[in-house]
């Protein structure tokens, strides 16, 4: 007897794969039907592996076919198994209660970046909004120090039946940092899944809770700390702090490339210049661009990126970060007034992100080798 193609095509209509609400031809299972006389050979493709599973597939077929079409019949059910790739596990999530998340970072040490977080935050904190602080220079944190908080210990408080820490704060700012949890003349000597597993823990178990603004002090590069913050939250954008001098400028260019490359894809919100001029208080109007002039900003236009503010060499940032009480707070100066444009611009510059780009996803990789300006 020969069978026909389509009487058998037909019949296996009448079968689905278990736990398949399709038949095996429109749910594709059927790749292909040979006949031969009284021969049949059917191909068969499944996603799940289990072996009673393709047991049972094989049986339907031969059954269906016996039944069907010819008891007689010589069956073959060839059967592979194709388990669809499993998509890559993010494990960063948002914070609830987090409008914004903005990582303060810098191309190199020494520029001052800490002390910008510092001031931003008192600065957007005195405007009303609620604003955090996470200290996210794992090796080197100075948050403590700058807000005068050095030898405070976080709590634990319970929320939905949980343990929690509670940040420290000062000066109307939320704050957290290692700094809270090692003595000031302790060293931190981990490696890179320590430093980020205990970042993780200031992130996720802590209660925050309402912020309008998150800033994260970064330590200095494009390193491990940066990755596993990306990877771990949807960053809203980035602020680049950098001095005018060449080195700076040019390690600062490196660190926007970072977040505008393709694998990371963070919106730079724009470059602060720290140390941008000093004005010696005998006389008021001069400046003296002792690093160089208009660095930051010349910077900001080869990149199309804005230039959020210039803040002064001033002798009173480096007194008030030593006594723990930022510069920003001392009203009617001009430290005061640099931060607070500041403080506008990046808020501006927020609102125009959150209006026009879509919430920043966690990032993927798991290399950050090569990293490249998006053109």
């Amino acid at each position: 007897m020969k069978l026909e193609r389509k009487e058998i095509l037909a019949a296996l209509e009448t079968i689905s794969v278990a736990g398949e609400g399709k038949n095996m031809v429109e749910s594709g299972v059927v790749q292909n039907v040979l006949t031969f006389g009284d021969e049949v050979v059917v191909d068969v493709v499944l996603q799940n592996p289990a072996l009673h599973i393709r047991k049972r597939a094989e049986v339907d077929i031969m059954k269906v076919i016996h039944e069907k079409i010819y008891e007689k019949a010589k069956v073959k059910v060839n059967v592979k198994v194709e388990t669809p790739e499993k998509p890559q596990e993010i494990k960063g999530k948002a914070i609830p209660g987090i409008r914004n998340i903005i990582a303060v970072s810098s191309g190199k040490g020494g520029v001052g970046k800490s002390t910008v977080t510092a001031n931003l935050a008192v600065t957007l904190a005195n405007m009303g909004f609620r604003v955090g602080v996470l200290d996210a220079d794992i090796y080197g944190p100075s948050i403590p120090i700058m807000f005068d908080v050095e030898r405070s210990k976080p709590i634990s408080v319970t929320v939905d039946g949980k343990s929690k820490m509670k940040p420290i704060t000062s000066y109307g700012v939320e704050l957290l940092s290692i700094g809270f949890f090692t003595s000031p003349d302790q060293a931190i000597i981990w490696r890179g899944p320590m430093a980020a597993k205990a970042l993780n823990q200031m992130i996720f178990d802590a209660d925050w809770g309402e912020l309008d603004f998150l800033l994260l002090d970064l330590p200095p590069g494009t390193g491990d700390i940066h990755l596993s913050l990306v990877q771990s939250l949807p960053i809203t954008g980035a602020v680049v702090v950098s001095t005018p001098q060449a080195v700076a400028l040019a390690d600062a260019k490196k660190g926007v490339a970072m977040y505008t490359s393709e694998s990371i894809n963070v919106p730079v919100l724009g470059i602060i210049e720290n140390m941008a001029y000093f004005t010696p208080a005998e006389l008021p109007n001069n400046k003296y661009y002792i690093f160089g002039e208009g660095g930051a900003k010349n910077l900001a236009e080869d990149l199309q990126v804005p230039l959020l503010g210039e803040v002064p060499i001033v002798q009173s940032i480096r007194e008030a970060g030593d006594y723990g009480r930022p510069a920003a707070l001392q009203e009617n100066t001009a430290v005061a007034e640099a931060f607070i444009n500041i403080a506008r611009n990046t808020v501006e510059q927020v609102v125009k992100r959150n209006e026009s780009l879509p919430p920043t996803e966690v990032v993927k990789i798991t290399t950050m080798a090569g990293c490249s300006p998006k053109k």
